[in-house]
């Protein structure tokens, strides 16, 4: 399925303020009902509440406890085909979300200066509609507070009807002592890695630290990225009324360096540099199966001046197919790959390295490219 990313429908209306200007304000003290399509409202003055609803016209409101604890779908008049995207995001978040910062918060922080971050969540979940209970996990390769992060974790605690998450399913892995379902994709906006549980899951308290250690080892992101917001609520794409985040912790703590988990380092050359090589790339898969693989490219500039804008080309092994890519634009003509820089990591200075990764279907399973050229120049295999 390729859904639309949450929100994006929004950034014309964010571009104007609109989403500021439509908040209910303040911290609940009574019930507040909100219906405007984006609208927000903080509580415990720590978290917003956000309505959200981006994927359809019709109408939806949620109702958000005196307490301060939570929020209810109290209208959702949506219906979105079951293949396509769903009908909103209402939610609870920590952090920043289109330049929606909740108060006090300690994102955008880099990953690598982490020291804990924990989470709770606990959900009421209804019969009769088609739905996931979403926990949301955003990270950027900058500290941004606003548009479109690179990476999104998807945590599916519930799923109701004929839905899937983006991409395709790569596997399984145990996190937080549960097993999950782990897809991979991208909605063409951004990455995603989804975590689907087999079964609902009602409640959870967690270290978030674990699925973004998770989503490193896979080469989506590096501890370089910043952690953006955290987020839990819905997407229904048929009804929902009852639905309800009862209550939501989170809390991110700075001053780690990650001792448990070292900077990854280039192994040697194995093999001596081509005449002239500038360039040095090392190709590892990160994940297998059956029916394909993700790998991870490093390429570091061997030479003596700075490479500003990189195209890599390399051949697939016959059989081998691109559906999908980070940290790099990836196309495939026929079964030549190349991939080009994004815009933060064009330059590439002497002694330094990029590393991006994709994911490959294959009838054959794994098997690396023969060679690489960077800008039409040899590198040395490593």
């Amino acid at each position: 399925m390729i859904r639309i990313l949450r929100a994006v429908v929004a950034a014309g209306v964010l571009a104007v303020g609109a989403i500021t200007g439509v908040a209910l304000g303040g911290s609940a003290s009574a019930d507040t009902q909100i219906c405007e399509q984006y609208g927000t409202t903080v509580i415990q003055n720590r978290y917003v509440v956000q309505n959200n609803r981006w994927g359809t016209s019709a109408q939806q409101c949620v109702n958000v406890t005196g307490t301060g604890t939570g929020f209810s779908i109290t209208r959702q008049d949506g219906s979105n085909p079951t293949n396509g995207a769903p009908t909103a995001y209402p939610s609870v978040f920590y952090g920043c979300h289109y330049t929606n910062c909740s108060p006090g918060t300690t994102l955008p922080m880099q990953v690598s200066q982490i020291s804990s971050a924990t989470s709770s969540i606990d959900y009421t979940y209804v019969s009769g509609a088609t739905y996931n209970a979403s926990y949301d996990i955003w990270l950027d390769p900058t500290p941004k507070r606003d548009g479109v992060n690179q990476m999104e974790i998807m945590i599916w605690l519930n799923r109701q009807g004929p839905i899937q998450p983006i991409g395709s399913r790569v596997g399984t892995t145990t996190l937080v002592g549960r097993t999950w379902e782990v897809w991979q994709g991208s909605n063409g906006a951004n990455n995603v890695i989804s975590y689907v549980a087999p079964s609902p899951i009602s409640s959870l308290s967690f270290s978030v630290l674990d699925f973004v250690a998770d989503v490193r080892n896979r080469g989506a992101i590096t501890n370089s990225w910043y952690l953006t917001s955290i987020q839990a609520g819905f997407e229904p794409w048929q009804g929902g009324v009852g639905l309800a985040v009862n209550s939501f912790s989170a809390g991110v703590n700075g001053g780690g360096t990650n001792p448990t988990t070292p900077p990854p380092t280039t192994a040697p050359p194995t093999t001596p540099p081509p005449s002239g090589a500038t360039c040095a790339v090392r190709y590892a898969p990160t994940n297998t199966w059956n029916t394909g693989y993700t790998a991870e490219v490093t390429v570091t500039n061997t030479g003596a001046t700075p490479v500003t804008g990189w195209t890599l080309a390399y051949p697939l092994p016959a059989g081998q197919q691109i559906t999908g890519s980070w940290n790099a634009t990836v196309t495939q003509n026929g079964s030549t790959a190349t991939a080009r820089n994004l815009s933060y990591n064009a330059t590439i200075s002497p002694g330094a390295s990029v590393t991006f990764g994709h994911q490959v279907s294959t009838s054959s399973g794994y098997a690396a490219p023969s060679g690489f050229t960077l800008n039409g120049t040899a590198c040395t295999r490593l």
